[in-house]
């Protein structure tokens, strides 16, 4: 008997636990005879289209202490502003460019580090242009459900003005915590963006 959806009950949640790491990322892990490499954890191919970039920081506790379980995925348009994949109605996106990305942070340091492309702007649900970002998922022990946010970069300073998404957010401090640090390394653009899980300096996280 089909049971009333009245009387349907939420699922309890729990966190991502110890073995995390051996479900995505088996390699890192030791357990060399799932996978060939983990997936996720490629470069961008030189065949690519873009300009290439470096993304790092870490992810910080309440306590300001650098988390070195963590896991983060990343997923963004390709130089274009399109999406891999047939759900982009607005045309094909590089064939060599995946569109997503998963790395372990350092298990020494906290680090976590992509080498990617720098992604083209996307178009908001009513058309207006969105500021060339990044979006990411974190997981790691303690977290209940896997925390999205966004990267969008320092240098793109009048496209971040224009923002839909940042304009909607009422503290400009809160907007900032959004924003990558521009750098150089060995001539490649790196943009620093450290996550902070709470406290003062508080990533802000979206409900997607």
């Amino acid at each position: 008997m089909v049971q009333p959806l009245s009387r349907l009950k939420e699922s309890p949640s729990q966190t991502a636990g110890p073995y995390v790491h051996i479900g995505t990322t088996p390699c890192h892990s030791g357990l060399n005879n799932v996978y060939p490499v983990d997936l996720g954890s490629l470069p961008v191919s030189a065949e690519a289209g873009g300009k290439r970039v470096i993304l790092t920081g870490r992810v910080f506790d309440g306590a300001g202490s650098p988390l070195k379980d963590a896991l983060i995925e990343i997923w963004h348009a390709d130089a274009n502003g399109l999406y891999p994949g047939r759900g982009d109605r607005r045309g094909d996106a590089d064939p060599h460019f995946p569109g997503w990305f998963r790395r372990p942070v350092d298990g020494d340091t906290g680090v976590y580090r992509f080498e990617t492309i720098k992604p083209g702007p996307v178009p908001f649900p009513d058309g207006r242009a969105m500021a060339p970002h990044v979006t990411f998922w974190i997981v790691a022990r303690g977290i209940n459900l896997g925390l999205h946010t966004r990267l969008y970069f320092g240098d793109e300073v009048e496209a971040n003005a224009a923002d839909p998404l940042l304009l909607r957010i009422e503290q400009r401090r809160r907007a900032e915590t959004l924003i990558a640090r521009c750098g150089k390394e060995n001539g490649v653009p790196c943009y620093t963006f450290d996550i902070h899980l709470q406290g003062d300096k508080e990533t802000v996280f979206l409900d997607i």
